[in-house]
């Protein structure tokens, strides 16, 4: 599949010294749901700004449709919509005519259909005629995404689209980005809920300290880098383990009910089938077994301990 933005070498240094982003090389395909995670400060609003050409970029080059952000502002910037983290719009203005507005800025000439389509969408038909002001933080939310597709962009970031809203505004958004990306729009999304990633995103991009760790497919990374965890409820409770699983990572819980087995997916097979046959050679029965799959957080968090070990 064809990048629709193209990253090579992306530094950002400000004149105290201190470097936001180091070498950034990234390709992002046309279409996809792009989830781009780090802590505070890694440098994921950095990279955003500049691809959106609102910050100027110490070296590297990106491209937008094409268009380089640098020689060709114009081209690169109509081919985006941006959600930033700060509801920056007049708060005296009526919904409707905000959008509207913002469809005109990037010279797209008036299409009444399609505005009344984006706010129907977005559940802000009903109040089109509502001061911003007048809207509750998750409603201005929502406005600020009318804004960003008011002029049909191919591209649509999401900055922390849904800091401080409530679970069911969230679930909507999620439900709303979905059925964009089947139009054809590619998303690119920060976000400190982890669970939105591991919900919607086709590809993850793990950034900090300005450098991107790692970009791999959702499923193929928690397959590579994912843990699981075994627990064995026990027909009998034992008082400790005995020194013939040594060989295994596991833990007595429970009061001595319970074995917990942690093991790489990649082992899953042999594993599992080695550690049971080892209890039946024991003596040691078990009533009941239960997995549970590492989350997209664990590796996040693990990952990023990594690198303040190393």
């Amino acid at each position: 599949m064809a990048s629709i933005i193209e990253i090579k070498g992306l530094t950002k240094s400000y004149a105290s010294g201190f470097q936001a982003l180091k070498g950034v090389d990234l390709n992002i395909e046309e279409g996809e749901i792009f989830a781009l995670l780090g802590p505070n400060g890694a440098g994921k609003t950095t990279m955003i700004s500049i691809i959106c050409a609102n910050v100027r970029p110490s070296g590297g080059t990106v491209t937008v449709a094409g268009h380089d952000i640098i020689r060709d502002y114009r081209g690169a910037r109509a081919a985006i919509g941006l959600v930033p983290q700060e509801l920056n719009t007049d708060q005296f203005e009526r919904v409707i005519d905000t959008v509207t507005f913002s469809r005109g800025l990037f010279g797209k000439p008036r299409n009444d259909a399609y505005v009344e389509k984006v706010l129907r969408d977005l559940s802000l038909w009903d109040k089109r005629h509502n001061k911003i002001r007048e809207l509750s933080g998750g409603m201005k939310r929502r406005v600020m995404i009318a804004k960003a597709l008011s002029h049909e962009p191919r591209v649509l970031f999401l900055d922390e689209p849904t800091a401080g809203v409530d679970v069911e505004l969230r679930r909507d958004m999620w439900k709303l980005i979905g059925e964009l990306r089947q139009t054809g729009v590619t998303i690119i999304l920060t976000t400190h809920y982890i669970e939105e990633a591991e919900e919607m995103a086709d590809r993850v991009g793990v950034i900090n300290h300005g450098q991107l760790m790692l970009v791999e497919d959702k499923t193929a990374l928690m397959e590579k880098l994912g843990k699981k965890t075994l627990s064995i409820m026990l027909a009998e409770p034992i008082e400790a383990l005995p020194p013939e699983l040594a060989d295994w990572d596991v833990a007595l819980k429970a009061e001595g009910q319970e074995i917990e087995y942690l093991f790489d997916t990649r082992a899953e097979r042999t594993g599992v089938s080695s550690l049971l046959r080892k209890l039946g050679d024991l003596g040691i029965g078990y009533k009941d077994l239960n997995t549970r799959q590492s989350s997209l957080e664990d590796i996040f968090v693990s990952l990023v301990h990594q690198e303040k070990a190393a």
